[in-house]
This record gives structure tokens, sequence and C-alpha cells, in this order.
């Protein structure tokens, strides 16, 4: 069965709409760790807009799971991680203006940045995974830089309106688990997915995680986050290959 990975940022958002000190994020780490989760992901953006750098250092010191740190590879950030050293580090591409990530990392085109990054992090030891579309090119190109793992863009898949496009993307998907896996990495997947279109992706041979935030914040809004995580981790088990 696939591991999950919580992210947590949203509870972060809610509060810093407010500008106060709650919810805490730190609070709902503990609380996912207590429902299952097996990991903690959280993304330090370079505009600071939901987790701040006080949450990463008190999360790197209480989480007791793998802690995957989000990231751009802008060198503040990166000098950063090697401060913190995470479990984790995934390299992800970001822009002021989206709401959340969208898309994946071009490793091509920033090879050398992301190559001076990747040996920055793994001198703390820290596992550095690369967050990219399904790409052929690009799964190759993730492997040849020295990323220890690739977290598929799962977007493709969230955001089709019809059934041609969602059977493109899982096609898509299951070439992309195949090339990462012929190059020795390994392949997680994450991006959109939620309670109700997650069952298809979890079914998929290959994945050995998924990072699934927004949907179990959600969720949790109703259910508390022990409880949505549990039902997340459910679907999983009951679908996993």
């Amino acid at each position: 069965m696939p591991l999950l990975g919580v992210n947590i940022d949203h509870v972060a958002t809610v509060r810093q709409a407010r500008g106060t000190d709650e919810p805490d994020p730190v609070w709902a780490a503990m609380e996912a760790e207590l429902g299952g989760a097996d990991g903690i992901t959280f993304h330090l953006r370079e505009d600071r807009r939901h987790i701040q750098d006080r949450d990463a250092r008190i999360l790197r010191e209480t989480v007791g799971v793998k802690l995957n740190m989000e990231m751009s590879i802008a060198d503040e950030i990166v000098d950063l991680a090697v401060e913190l050293r995470p479990d984790q580090c995934t390299l992800v591409p970001e822009k002021r203006e989206e709401l959340t990530t969208e898309g994946g990392l071009d490793v091509i085109k920033h090879q050398e940045r992301i190559a001076r990054a990747i040996e920055k992090l793994k001198t703390r030891g820290i596992a550095v995974s690369a967050f990219i579309e399904p790409i052929t090119d690009q799964i190759r190109a993730s492997a040849d830089v020295g990323f220890a793992a690739v977290e598929l863009w799962t977007g493709g898949y969230s955001h089709a309106t019809t059934l041609p496009e969602s059977a493109k993307a899982i096609d898509d998907l299951k070439s992309g688990i195949g090339v990462g896996l012929e190059n020795r990495l390994e392949v997680l997947g994450g991006h959109g997915l939620t309670y109700r279109n997650v069952a298809p992706i979890a079914a998929l041979a290959g994945f050995c995680e998924f990072n699934i935030g927004h949907s179990i914040v959600a969720r949790s809004i109703y259910v508390g986050m022990k409880q949505a995580v549990r039902e997340m981790k459910d679907i999983l088990l009951l679908h996993a290959p």
C-alpha cells in the first residue's frame, strides 16, 4: 500500500488570513500523525504566504514521521533547508501569482541550478525529490541530475473534465511510473487528489507514496484531522494494487 504524506499548508493559510495564531499547522501535523499519516509535508514559500520560518523549525523538532519540505530552488530557501535538515526536500516550481503549485519543475531548463541545490542538500543527508509532470525526458533528466525520487504531478488527471482526458492522464501517469522505476527512482504522486477522485490513481502499481493536502484539510473541518487522515488511508488501502 502506498504511504500517505499529509500537506498541512492550508491550515496555515486559514491562520494567515486573520494574522493570528490559530489554527496551528504544527498541531495539525500532530493530529495527522495520530490519524496514521506516514509523512508530513509543508511548503515554505519565498513569499511566506502560509507556512512561516517558525512553523518549519517547530515541525522539524516535533514531527515523528518523515518530514518533507516542498521548496523552490532559490538560494535563500536552499540555505534554510540545509539548516533545518528535513528528511526530504521536494523541489517545485514557484510563481508568486499562483494559488498553489501548478505544473512541474522544468528539470531540463534549470539543470545547473538544480544540480547545485541537490549537492548542498545531499551533503546534509537530505533525500531530494523532484515535483515534475509525467514527461519521459523530465523524468530521465531528474535521474541524471541526481534526484532520488520524483513526485509526479497528478493535476492532468485531477483537472480533467471528460472521460477521454482522464483516461489519457492516467495513461501518462502509468508511463511516467514505468520510466521512473526504470531509472531507479522512487515514484510518488500528488496534486489535486481528493476523496472522490483518488481511487483510480491509488490503483496504479508503482506509486510508493501520495502527498495530499487541501482535500484532507477541508475534510478535517467537519470530522477532525485524525478522522480525515484515517478516511484517506482507508481509501488508499482499499484500492491499492
